[in-house]
């Protein structure tokens, strides 16, 4: 047999075989297509035989979801607002066409389903690996809307053409559309197009232009998402989406369509007149975490739901008496004066006061969670948490004089100098000075590990000048941060949704306990919190005293245009934000100013329930400074040979036995730790990235000429320590 041979026999048998396996291939596909097509038959014969729902017309949906503060009051309803109903003849036909365009082009030729569409929605989503096409029709948007929740299950989906199906041998089609026409979700407590034209535009809904009426068109798939109290922007880029299929359906003109597409969108300026919402900022940051535990905002309105949150009541009305009688009283009256109020308890992580600006029906824009602004001197903490981390006590001593690192000079508020004061009293009066030695000697990058490890995720430059709170902050995760001094060193996520009931009372979701997490030593915590103290007392803090144990700090950005109070007790900690939108100086505003009495005033009632108890952190003793005492000084002159001592001392007590295993030195015999422990200036100089300045070699100049050099350079933005 040739080689020949016996290479092109197993040829043919391999190609005959793969032949066969094409045939077999085929005879499955048309196998499974005609099993689905089979199955499609079937299903549609079942749903064509199905009886109609009698009295239809006549339903009215009890779809009442109310979203309850922690001590019982509503605060959010979701169907009180849905206005009278209309007849179909007094809706436009522009925007019935919109609704059509949008959610159901083929409405008036199907029978309540659409078995195509699913279908072609269903490769749509296996080929894009997630959903990107929707299927329901309008009569099986009303199904949902009528009798069924918004579960995304197979077997609510089977239900939903079950009873479409059942409602088109019911009622007419007109009727199906004026139906859901007059019960839809629309956003905004607005059910059905009525309440919708007159929530966000303060129309009749035979009132409405053409773009008016497409920009609600496009609300049913995503209410709060495409909401132009919302976003703006992405409720023009909806509206505009709707245009363009009326054009392609030629239900408009190409001149229509590009001049609706123009046209600015132009809102009702007082949206709460035809809402149930006694804590809007809170409620809108409820819906927000109901999106992230999977309940959209269809879900939530049309749900029927009772919606317990963590909100106090009380604390809530003080909270928004505060921001507007304590803001007045002051002379901030205009709608660009804002503030910020945010509350919760550290222990626990329930969020008791939530306000984002001064009035919502004005504003909707959140000043907690969305702006980032400088927080001045309220973020000096982070710098001293970081050196209490590395040793440094607060009764060690430092050199409040002026200081030049690289080409920066500091100055204090007022160019007032102390000399060698108490770390302590350094934090307490707020010195810049202090604070840019404390970096300098601690290191840029241990004080952005602690701002990270607090939870700061907003950016922050590898500078010297952050000590002085020159980065952008969110007051939510500032105000987080600081809980961490309150609790610790451990930190919690706020949480605001307790528990949800479905219409039946059945418990849908319940809050977990939440899981603290270690961000910083305990003796860390309580140094901090002794510290923080002594600002309310004694220091620029006092306007934000209520009598009993807090500790906080006041902030202010260059020019007064940001004012903070940051504080907190053993059970709340609170932020509080002071300033313009628009980025502009306010007045000789301080965050002891009325950041401070805002804070004042919503403590004195969020800490009602706790009475006066003191934080449970071991006792610390901080030293009364007396001038001309005979200290050691946090300054380039003494910290090395200071550091090495200590380090001699630590080395000794190793080889005698006897060293102990606390990396702050926490348990030492009173006689040791009275001695000042100072942050060690390596040598060796250590290459630091591009951004960051490199401090000057320090020589025996005095303080009057770094004063003097210091006047001479163009000063850089900084705090002001209140």
């Amino acid at each position: 047999m040739s080689d020949r041979y016996q290479f092109e026999v197993p040829e043919k048998i391999r190609k005959i075989k793969q032949k066969r396996n094409y045939t077999y291939l085929g005879y499955l596909f048309v196998f499974a297509a005609a099993v689905v097509l089979a199955a499609f038959s079937a299903f549609k014969l079942y749903l064509l035989s199905l009886p109609p729902i009698h009295n239809l017309e006549d339903f009215k949906p009890n779809i009442i979801t109310k979203i309850y503060s922690s001590d019982g009051e509503i605060i959010k309803t979701f169907t009180a607002y849905t206005f009278k109903k209309v007849e179909l003849e007094e809706i436009p036909d522009t925007l019935i066409q919109a609704i059509i365009a949008t959610e159901d082009k083929n409405f008036y030729h199907h029978d309540g389903y659409d078995l195509i569409g699913l279908a072609r929605s269903i490769v749509a989503n296996v080929m894009a690996g997630r959903v990107v096409q929707g299927a329901s029709t309008i009569t099986q948007q009303l199904s949902r809307i009528l009798f069924l929740n918004n579960e995304k299950t197979f077997n609510r989906k089977i239900k939903e053409f079950v009873i479409a199906a059942r409602i088109e041998k019911s009622i007419s089609k007109d009727q199906i559309l004026e139906m859901y026409l007059n019960n839809v979700y629309l956003g905004a407590g607005a059910y059905g197009v009525e309440g919708a034209a007159q929530i966000y535009f303060n129309k009749s809904v035979k009132q409405l232009t053409l773009p008016e009426m497409a920009l609600i068109a496009g609300l049913p798939q995503a209410p709060s998402v495409y909401s132009p109290f919302n976003n703006l922007k992405k409720a023009e880029k909806r509206r505009n989406q709707v245009l363009r299929r009326m054009y392609k359906m030629r239900f408009i003109t190409k001149d229509e369509y590009l001049t609706a597409r123009k046209e600015p969108i132009k809102l009702n300026h007082r949206p709460n007149v035809y809402t149930y919402n006694k804590a809007p900022y809170f409620c809108d940051y409820v819906m927000r975490e109901l999106d992230k535990l999977g309940f959209d905002e269809e879900d939530i309105s049309q749900g029927g739901y009772k919606i317990t949150t963590t909100l106090d009541y009380n604390t809530q009305l003080a909270t928004n008496d505060a921001i507007v009688n304590d803001m007045n009283a002051y002379g901030l009256k205009g709608d660009n004066n804002q503030a910020a109020v945010f509350a919760y308890n550290h222990v626990t992580g329930k969020i008791i006061a939530y306000a984002g600006g001064k009035d919502y029906s004005k504003s909707q824009y959140d000043r907690i969670t969305q702006a980032i602004r400088p927080p001045g001197s309220a973020f000096k903490p982070f710098v001293y948490a970081a050196a209490l981390e590395k040793g440094i006590t607060p009764n060690d001593m430092v050199e409040d004089m002026p200081v030049k690192i690289g080409n920066w000079a500091p100055r204090n508020y007022g160019n007032k100098y102390r000399g060698n004061i108490p770390v302590y009293t350094a934090l307490m009066v707020s010195s810049n000075v202090c604070a840019a030695r404390m970096i300098e000697y601690t290191g840029i990058r241990p004080v952005i590990q602690m701002a990270r490890m607090l939870g700061l995720t907003t950016p922050i430059e590898y500078d010297y000048t952050i000590a002085l709170g020159s980065n952008g902050v969110k007051l939510f995760e500032f105000t987080r941060a600081y809980g961490a001094f309150a609790n610790g060193g451990f930190k919690v996520e706020p949480y605001s949704v307790e528990k949800i009931e479905d219409s039946k009372g059945k418990v849908v979701y319940e809050a977990p306990t939440v899981k603290p997490l270690k961000v910083m030593n305990l003796s860390t915590a309580s140094e901090m919190t002794a510290i923080l103290k002594t600002v309310i007392t004694n220091g620029t803090g006092m306007a934000a005293n209520i009598g009993k144990p807090a500790a906080g700090k006041t902030g202010t950005t260059d020019d007064s245009k940001d004012g903070y109070f940051m504080g907190y007790t053993p059970n709340i900690v609170a932020g509080v934000w002071v300033g313009n939108d628009d980025n502009t100086k306010v007045g000789n505003l301080t965050g002891g100013t009325v950041p401070a009495t805002i804070w004042k005033d919503v403590m004195k009632v969020a800490t009602q329930p706790y009475g006066n108890v003191d934080f449970q952190y071991a006792s610390y003793d901080l030293t009364p400074f007396k001038a001309g005492k005979s200290v050691k000084i946090i300054s380039p002159d003494a910290v090395q040979k200071a550091f090495d001592k200590k380090e001699k001392e630590l080395n000794q007590k190793s080889e005698d036995g006897n060293a102990e295993n606390d990396n702050k030195y926490a348990d030492e015999t009173p006689a040791e730790s009275s001695i000042p422990k100072l942050l060690p200036i390596k040598k060796k100089e250590v290459k630091k990235p591009e951004m960051a300045p490199t401090p000057q070699p320090t020589t025996s100049t005095s303080s009057s000429q770094v004063l003097e050099e210091a006047n001479k350079l163009a000063p850089i933005p900084m705090a002001s320590p209140f």
